[in-house]
C-alpha cells in the first residue's frame, strides 16, 4: 500500500516511563528522511501535548506539540460540540487545562461538604491518587443518579518500569455494571482519533499504518477505520494474549507483528 503516513502511539511504543524504547528514534528519523508524515495518538492524559512533545524532543525524538493528539484534546472537543456550557466535574491524575479550551472544569480538591453541587456532566481522565475513595464515590453517585460521564479513555492499565499500574478503565468496568449506567469513551479505541489523526494529515485512512503495543485499543481500532495495524512486543503487549486473540477463527487479527518499533522501517521497505 501507499504510504500516506504513519500513526504511532506513544507509551509502550516509543518510551516507557519517558525513556526511549531502542531505536525509536532512529525510525523517526529514517521516515522523515524518507518524507513520510508522522503523527501521535496517546490516551496519556497527565500531561497537556506541549509536555508530551517535550519529553519526547528530549528522549532524541523531534516532536511538535501540533502532531500529538491526546484524548484530553478529543474530549474537550467533545463536550464542547455535545455539551456547550456544561459545568464539568473532572478527575485527572495531571493539569492538562491547557489542552481542554473552552471547557467549564471543577476539580475534586474544589468541591467541599457533604452534599455538593451536583454537575451537569463528570470528567473522567487517567487514573492516579486522585482517584480516591471519596471522589469515586462522588462520581459513582451523580453516575447512578443519571449525570452523563465522559471518560477520556477506557484503558485498564499502563506499563511502567516499575511493573503495570490501573488506570480508569479498571474503575468504570465496576461503576458502569453496578449503576447499569454506561459511560462514553472518546480516546482510543473510538474511531474518533484515529480519524482526526488521518484528517491532521490529509490523507485517508486507508493510507495510513497504526503502531502500537496495545491489540484492541491501537491496531484493531485502527483496522476498523481502515489503516494498516501494527503490532509491537514492547510496553504492555502480552504473547499470552496474542495467543488467546490468534485461537479465535472469527476474530479480526493484526496486519503485522514485530517485535518493536526499531523494525517498523523494514516491514515498510524503507
Amino acid at each position: 500500500m501507499a504510504i500516506g503516513g504513519v500513526l504511532f502511539d506513544i507509551d509502550g511504543v516509543l518510551v516507557t516511563s519517558w525513556k526511549p524504547i531502542e531505536g525509536a528514534a532512529d525510525t523517526l528519523r529514517v521516515l522523515a528522511d524518507h518524507q513520510i508524515a508522522r503523527t501521535y495518538l496517546t490516551n496519556t492524559t497527565t500531561k497537556t501535548r506541549a509536555q508530551i512533545a517535550e519529553l519526547l524532543t528530549e528522549a532524541g525524538m523531534e516532536v511538535a506539540a501540533d502532531e500529538v493528539i491526546t484524548a484530553a484534546v478529543l474530549t474537550a472537543n467533545y463536550v464542547r460540540d455535545r455539551y456547550p456550557g456544561a459545568k464539568c466535574f473532572l478527575v485527572n491524575s495531571g493539569q492538562i487545562a491547557e489542552d481542554m479550551h473552552g471547557v467549564d472544569v471543577v476539580y475534586p480538591h474544589q468541591v467541599t461538604g457533604a452534599n455538593p453541587d451536583t454537575p451537569d456532566v463528570v470528567l473522567l481522565g487517567g487514573a492516579g491518587s486522585e482517584y480516591d475513595h471519596v471522589t469515586l464515590s462522588r462520581v459513582y453517585d451523580w453516575m447512578a443518579r443519571g449525570v452523563p460521564v465522559v471518560a477520556m479513555h477506557r484503558s485498564t492499565a499502563w506499563n511502567t518500569t516499575e511493573g503495570l499500574r490501573v488506570d480508569t478503565g479498571m474503575y468504570l468496568i465496576g461503576m458502569e455494571q453496578t449503576s447499569g449506567r454506561k459511560a462514553t469513551a472518546v480516546g482510543k479505541p473510538a474511531p474518533e482519533g484515529f480519524l482526526a489523526a488521518a484528517g491532521r494529515l490529509g490523507v485517508d485512512p486507508e493510507e495510513m499504518y497504526v503502531v502500537g503495543d496495545d491489540l484492541n485499543n491501537d491496531v484493531l481500532a485502527g483496522q476498523v477505520v481502515g489503516m494498516a495495524g501494527v503490532l509491537v512486543r514492547t510496553g504492555k503487549f502480552r504473547q499470552d494474549t496474542l495467543d488467546r486473540w490468534a485461537a479465535d477463527e472469527f476474530a479480526m487479527q493484526p496486519n503485522y507483528v514485530i517485535d518493536s518499533v526499531a523494525n517498523l522501517p523494514t516491514l515498510l521497505g524503507l
